[in-house]
């Protein structure tokens, strides 16, 4: 079973950064992407950025030029590195991850338990 454990939210004054990070772990074959959602109360999730295998990435307009998304892959882990943080950026921030059995050959899509943002001051 594979499991995806998020880390590094927090209050934050706006103008300020944090550093995500989410961790697979598990019987894992191979990941081909992993992504950032973010869902701010009374909003649909949507997506902040995501990361494929071959390190092409893309971003949300929203946070283009001031999140950057990275990942270590001898890791299993993922990165968003939030700069100039806005109160628009608070919500519980997910990640996401498709992820290859290694017995079944299938790619499993996972979520994580979630992490909270919350930009004030």
């Amino acid at each position: 079973q594979v499991e995806l454990v998020e880390s590094g939210g927090g209050l934050v004054q706006p103008g300020g950064s944090l550093r995500l990070s989410c961790a697979a772990s598990g019987k894992i074959g191979s990941i081909e992407a992993m992504a950032w959602y973010r869902q701010a109360p009374g909003k649909q999730r949507e997506l902040v950025a995501s990361i494929l295998k071959t390190s092409s990435t893309n971003y949300a307009d929203p946070v283009k030029g001031r999140f950057t998304i990275s990942s270590d892959n001898t890791q299993n882990t993922v990165y968003l590195q939030m700069n100039s943080l806005k109160p628009e950026d608070t919500a519980c921030y997910y990640c996401n991850a498709a992820i290859t059995s290694p017995s079944t050959l299938r790619s499993n899509i996972l979520w994580g338990q979630g992490t909270q943002v919350l930009v004030s001051s």
